[in-house]
């Protein structure tokens, strides 16, 4: 059953939840937050949401790129290069970016009458980013169905393992990952150099996937 808004980037983690539950995902919703690499992520979620024909919607939260203060954002210092366990990394960090942005969805899926939001945070994630540790999606999911008539939670399979673990299942399902795009730098290829890419890379290598990056 179509249940589910899914909170859809077009990096490799969300494109595989797309997939992976994709009889389950009734609309998917990508927020254009002023990111140096959301143009390109934009572009990959379009794609895959076409070739499953799922419902794919664009919000424009151009207020983040503004007043919030992160080297991810167009105007913000260059991006660190290194590996995402390197304390530089936290530059990266969006102020409660998960948060509001899954306040946003729970709110088009009360609207739509639907119950659950997708996430694809992942275990590689918590070390530098609280919005996508366990605590935060337990809390946040129990405030979104305090806050709704439906009671709508937060869905978010991934929280525990690993990016390899979720290149695997992409593998397995036959994800095509040179249909997404992670690079924080926003240039025409993966850098290569900076935190997503380089777990990426070791993701799509330790699953034995070969893209053309």
């Amino acid at each position: 059953m179509k249940d589910s808004v899914i909170v859809l980037s077009g990096g490799m983690d969300s494109t595989t939840l797309l997939h992976d539950k994709k009889d389950q995902i009734a609309l998917a919703v990508t927020f254009d937050y002023g990111s140096k690499h959301n143009a390109r992520e934009i572009a990959c979620a379009v794609k895959n949401c076409e070739i499953l024909g799922i419902e794919h919607i664009v919000i424009p939260l151009d207020f983040m790129s503004k007043y919030f203060k992160s080297s991810l954002l167009i105007g913000g210092e260059d991006i660190p290069e290194g590996h995402y366990a390197d304390e530089n990394m936290k530059s990266t960090v969006v102020p409660f970016r998960n948060g509001i942005m899954l306040s946003i969805a729970a709110g088009l899926a009360e609207s739509r009458g639907l119950k659950k939001v997708m996430l694809a945070n992942h275990g590689g994630d918590h070390a530098i980013y609280p919005d996508c540790r366990p605590g935060f999606i337990s809390a946040m999911s129990d405030a979104i169905k305090q806050g709704t008539y439906d009671g709508i939670e937060i869905d978010a399979p991934y929280t525990d393992i690993t990016k390899s673990d979720i290149a695997r299942i992409g593998k397995r399902i036959g994800v095509d990952y040179n249909l997404t795009y992670s690079c924080y730098k926003g240039g025409e290829k993966h850098c290569g150099k900076c935190g997503t890419c380089v777990e990426r890379m070791e993701a799509l290598r330790d699953a034995g996937v070969e893209i053309n990056d």
